[in-house]
């Protein structure tokens, strides 16, 4: 098996290109091909957005949260060395896993602040990631700009749909944002938009970029009976994004202290834990489009994990918020020893409660009587991979008795299909795709959360203790890990499947550029492409779209062939591997 750089097969440079020495990839401006009919949309909507200035788009952009009513103390960051950062009681370390610790402490703006000024380069950092991957997007410096626009339009009310409190906090830290992206949007107003990045991704392309698993598990599915609950998070926004995860220790002036498992300039929650033992861990559902940006799920979320105690409070706190997006937030609770699911959407709102049984399992469908004739929830179903990975959940259910902190790790790390199937590495039908920007593990009643280590899930997870950490207990040894309790790394790390599997997607993008005509590939490319990742359709598939460009036929039916074969993750994406064998077949004649 190859597996230097200087045995990969080479591309050849197909038409005008400039080469970066400096980056080894070959440079090229391209258009918007796929997407002018969203480009056209854009348009139209940023005309009607001027035509309904008067609908608040020129109070959105001038808004500023009131702030007046909270004391400051502009933070005076201390650098003790390269991973450990203070202020007053206020504190930015890295372990030894290469996961960044965060405490702070304060009312809302001063939470904002601490944040900010112990954050600043890895926010920073994070915000060049996130706005060079819209720039890779939308390389046209004119589709930027009506970009620029729609988003002020989208995010016109997001404003009315965030608490004043929450919005102090974005203020406070968004003050340490970067001035390179002013242009886009003042810093206040991009920390919202940013707030919304998920929720917005998710409406306006159904993008699916969170295909995330969670399972709640207690009484006879554990070994103490206590409840456990594990999740994936597969949101993924590049590898350089996930590099720098952060665990939050939040202790407000108001209301529960509680962690959160997030990346710098974020103060919403996509999976957390509170002192009193409420979870929160969220799953994108299937989403209509709606007209306008209101309450970031991840928002939602937050709120709950600072004002709720019981399920009940939880629910109560759901209810009452607009969303803009289809979400399903799991939430557990030591308080009840229970768990929940509550669905939320623009239009409908339920509560999916177990019976009889002491497990809960949530993909990215609903399951609750709100929404058993959705429609579009019944498409789900049927065409996604959400229904695939929940019955995944069963099986390993069955296999795996009596779950502990160890046994929920092995399930979170399952790369294998239904019955132990090889599916392909990076399958959105297996639990673990591969993409990870972490995974947790929550025992709420013992107040301990298990956090994965890069990459994905195959890193050791880091045990802490809320009960230690929010009290002087911590203070005094200075660390925020219970060492003794982690869990060890995936040995599938160091195994050969795995460094094929990061050159699979390193080369990936190169047989993406051969697809659009931009470079040609030698001929033992795409034979070496394949052999990365061998049980994967993708990889077929993909060989078979470069073949037919090439009007190669013949190689293209049989890579078209061979995709079928295996474990296609959709019936969309299948319905496109047999038009193509239809389309190469008709060339062949």
């Amino acid at each position: 098996m190859k597996n230097s750089e200087s045995d990969m097969p080479s591309v050849v440079i197909r038409n005008e290109m400039k080469w970066s020495e400096e980056s080894k990839f070959i440079k090229i401006d391209f258009s918007f091909r796929r997407n002018d009919k969203t480009l056209i949309l854009i348009f139209l909507s940023l005309n009607l957005s001027l035509f309904l200035n008067s609908c608040g788009i020129r109070k959105s952009i001038k808004h500023v949260p009131d702030i007046k009513q909270y004391s400051l103390e502009i933070p005076k960051v201390t650098k003790i060395n390269d991973s450990t950062f203070s202020f007053n009681q206020n504190y930015l370390i890295k372990n030894k896993q290469q996961i960044w610790e965060l405490y702070i402490q304060g009312n809302p703006l001063q939470l904002g602040y601490n944040n900010g000024a112990l954050t600043q380069n890895l926010m920073q950092k994070q915000e060049e990631i996130f706005f060079s991957k819209i720039e890779g997007f939308v390389p046209s410096k004119f589709k930027q700009n009506l970009l620029r626009g729609f988003l002020k339009w989208y995010n016109r009310k997001m404003y009315l749909n965030v608490r004043e409190d929450f919005q102090a906090e974005i203020y406070g830290m968004s003050q340490y944002s970067s001035d390179q992206y002013n242009f886009i949007a003042p810093k206040f107003l991009r920390s919202m938009y940013l707030h919304g990045a998920h929720d917005i991704g998710h409406a306006m392309q159904d993008l699916m970029m969170v295909g995330c698993t969670s399972i709640a598990v207690w009484n006879e599915n554990t070994e103490d009976g206590d409840l456990l609950i594990g999740r994936n998070f597969d949101f993924y926004v590049g590898d350089d994004f996930a590099k720098n995860k952060i665990i939050e220790f939040i202790q407000p002036e108001d209301g529960i202290p509680y962690l959160s498992v997030t990346w710098a300039g974020m103060i919403g929650v996509v999976s957390g834990m509170n002192k009193e033992g409420i979870t929160v861990t969220i799953n994108a559902g299937k989403s209509k489009i709606p007209l306008t940006a209101k309450t970031p799920i991840s928002l939602v979320t937050r709120e709950i994990l600072q004002y709720a105690r019981t399920i009940d409070e939880a629910i109560a706190i759901a209810k009452k918020r607009k969303v803009f997006v289809s979400e399903s937030i799991l939430v557990g609770s030591a308080n009840d020893k229970n768990a929940v699911i509550i669905e939320v959407s623009p239009d409908n709102f339920g509560v999916y409660k177990v019976e009889n049984t002491s497990r809960v399992f949530c993909t990215n469908h609903f399951q609750s009587e709100a929404y058993k004739n959705d429609k579009r929830n019944l498409k789900h179903i049927a065409e996604s991979h959400s229904e695939y990975r929940y019955e995944k959940l069963q099986e390993l259910l069955e296999e795996n008795k009596k779950l502990n902190p160890e046994k929920m790790a092995a399930i979170l790390r399952d790369k294998s299909g239904l019955k132990g199937e090889k599916i392909g590495f990076g399958n959105e039908k297996a639990i673990n795709q591969l993409l990870a920007h972490h995974a947790v593990i929550f025992s709420p009643q013992k107040k301990l959360a298990w956090v994965s280590a890069n990459p994905y899930q195959l890193g050791e997870f880091v045990c802490y203790d809320l009960n230690e950490i929010f009290s002087d207990k911590r203070l005094k040894n200075g660390a925020f890990a219970k060492s003794a309790l982690n869990i060890a790394k995936d040995p599938f790390i160091d195994s050969q499947e795995f460094k094929n599997y990061e050159q699979y997607k390193m080369i990936s993008e190169e047989v993406e550029k051969g697809i659009e005509g931009e470079v040609l590939l030698t001929d033992d490319f795409i034979p070496y492409y394949q052999s990365l990742n061998p049980d994967f359709w993708l990889v077929y598939y993909q060989s078979g779209k470069y073949y037919f460009n090439l009007k190669e036929f013949a190689k293209a039916k049989t890579a078209f062939e061979k995709a079928l074969t295996k474990e296609i993750t959709t019936v969309p994406d299948r319905k496109n591997v047999e038009q193509y064998i239809r389309k190469t077949s008709r060339k062949m004649k």
